[in-house]
């Protein structure tokens, strides 16, 4: 079985916890963990498992609320942690004391019984990578920092049974804030992070029977709302409100299973 948890999801922080069970064996990857060691491990204890349940940390991209405590949680618990290249050297390049492995675009990884598949997306890092899973009968993709949904993108989201997928900002709400005009740019920009619309319509597009979950995830605390999310998600998958499930940064999420 394959099933995945937000520990938490937003500008402040960001870790996901990704599971696959077989025969009583369990396999557990970590996609980012974008918090102070100590607040990583209150949030797993809520999830029932501590950091030494770890089989790897997978980091998206060097930004501090996706990178966070990981090369202390490395160290600590002697636990692999992947990267691309360019994240590596972005943070750097500090001593994983041989721990660090480099991820690449197209390059499948195997972590137990779990197949990890990263994807280049368009975000302003420096390589940033996103995610498909897989436990071989079961696909979950992992999408939380995106400008805008690029062929490859979409081509990576293909046949999924879950999507955990970045509903940023509300345009509306992002040109009324307070935030500097050259944020404001950065953000809804095309190397920035996605709003509701441009999120609705990448789950429109990959939307198909067998799709049992869409998370919304990475909500702006300032320029969004959760009841706009699950509007537009309502709408962009033919489904009801009440139905629709969003992250947020305090508690993440329940479990999801596929």
């Amino acid at each position: 079985m394959l099933r995945f948890r937000s520990l938490g999801s937003g500008s402040t922080g960001n870790a996901t916890l990704v599971e696959v069970s077989t025969g009583g064996r369990f396999t557990r990857l970590l996609i980012d963990c974008g918090f102070a060691l100590r607040h990583l491990d209150g949030r797993l204890a809520r999830a029932g498992l501590a950091a030494s349940d770890l089989d790897a940390v997978f980091i998206t991209h060097e930004h501090g609320d996706h990178i966070g405590c990981a090369r202390a949680l490395s160290r600590r618990e002697r636990i692999p942690v992947w990267m691309s290249e360019g994240t590596w050297l972005a943070t750097g390049g500090h001593d994983f004391e041989g721990l660090l492995k480099i991820a690449r675009d197209g390059v499948d990884i195997e972590v137990g019984d779990l197949c990890i598949q990263p994807f280049t997306v368009p975000h302003d890092a420096r390589e940033p990578l996103q995610l498909r899973c897989t436990d071989g009968a079961r696909h979950l993709g992992v999408l939380t920092d995106l400008g805008h949904a690029t062929p490859h993108v979409m081509a990576s989201l293909a046949g999924l049974d879950a999507l955990m997928l970045e509903f940023n900002h509300d345009s509306d709400l992002l040109a009324g804030s307070a935030y500097p005009p050259f944020l404001k740019m950065r953000v809804g920009g095309n190397y920035g992070h996605l709003s509701n619309a441009a999120a609705a319509a990448i789950a429109r597009a990959v939307h198909h029977p067998g799709l049992r979950h869409v998370l919304g995830a990475h909500l702006s605390e300032q320029n969004n709302r959760a009841d706009i999310v699950r509007r537009s998600m309502a709408d962009a998958l033919g489904a009801s409100e009440h139905e629709m499930l969003t992250a947020n940064a305090a508690e993440g999420s329940p479990w999801l299973d596929l």
